[in-house]
């Protein structure tokens, strides 16, 4: 066609490009930017993209990964070619190569002073974050989470309960306990009701501390309205989850603090939760520290009955 002097469309030489690279023939695919760049109107960056996704589909990711790197010879990839170079190299196994693409993109986030600057960096986007994420939970990769989740937060994107809980539980079961307290403190800023399985480890954590006041201050500060998570039954499974974490003192004493908050509580809501709470602690001191129990049941129980 060419030796007869015809020029194909912008169309016909992209097509003829992917499928080189589709075949793991890339270095014959890139030979035909310049016939493309000749022709077409469209962003340089929108044709390498499309040749990167060609090696991708082909599972080529080598192919693919050298595409990527090659074209910021010519054009700096945006924000769609990142993501779907990161989302690739963690599909492959190849976290570091992620790690280090995110790196980065949080670098260029760093430089950004001015609205002319979003139009020449690239700054990672909620599917980044959540795309990072997910690899280092599946990973166990619990240092980098916690890096991750809080640049998530710092870069303004917010906690989604649906998305995020049971990645921050996990996370605190893995060691990281900093990261409730970094949640709990973002959903305040935001007036926003902590999920209640979230308020329960938030709870405990406080209670494990012996801070018997902030434990409480977990539920009474907040309005909840599924009073069925915070249910006599509820809150008597939470004891017995969590048995290992609490001293017999500190549970007497939650008694005592519990009695005190609902005798000066006016809402009748959160007075409920209370005395569930209450109730359900003596029926699992009763139950698991006899001893204990028995040397305080005289100056609890009268006063509470």
């Amino acid at each position: 066609m060419e030796r007869r002097g015809i020029v194909g469309s912008a169309a016909l030489y992209y097509d003829l490009a992917r499928c080189l690279c589709s075949a793991g023939r890339c270095q014959e695919g890139l030979t035909q930017i310049d016939k493309i760049c000749k022709v077409a109107n469209k962003p340089l960056v929108v044709t390498y993209t499309g040749l990167v996704q060609a090696c991708l589909e082909a599972g080529n990711i080598q192919n693919g990964s050298y595409i990527f790197n090659h074209m910021h010879k010519f054009c700096s990839p945006n924000l769609v070619t990142c993501n779907i170079m990161l989302k690739s190299y963690l599909e492959h196994g190849m976290f570091e190569e992620a790690k280090g693409l995110f790196q980065e993109m949080l670098e260029h986030g760093n430089r950004v002073s001015n609205k002319v600057d979003y139009k020449e960096r690239v700054i990672p986007d909620i599917y980044t974050f959540n795309t990072m994420l997910d690899a280092c939970v599946m990973e166990q990769r619990w240092d980098d989470f916690e890096f991750v989740y809080k640049q998530m937060l710092h870069y303004g994107y917010h906690f989604n309960a649906k998305r995020h809980l049971r990645m921050v539980m996990d996370a605190c079961r893995a060691g990281k306990v900093e990261l409730l307290e970094t949640t709990w403190k973002h959903l305040a800023r935001a007036d926003q009701t902590p999920p209640p399985l979230l308020m329960k480890e938030m709870f405990c954590m406080k209670l494990e501390q012996s801070d018997h006041a902030a434990a409480l201050s977990c539920i009474s500060s907040h309005h909840f309205s599924d009073s069925q998570v915070f249910s006599r039954k509820a809150w008597l499974n939470c004891f017995k989850e969590n048995t290992h974490r609490f001293q017999k003192d500190s549970l007497v004493k939650l008694v005592c603090e519990g009695n005190r908050l609902m005798s000066r509580s006016g809402d009748s809501s959160q007075q409920l939760i209370c005395q569930n709470l209450i109730t359900s602690c003596l029926e699992f001191l009763r139950t698991t520290h006899m001893t204990v129990f028995e040397m305080y049941d005289a100056q609890i129980l009268n006063r509470l009955y």
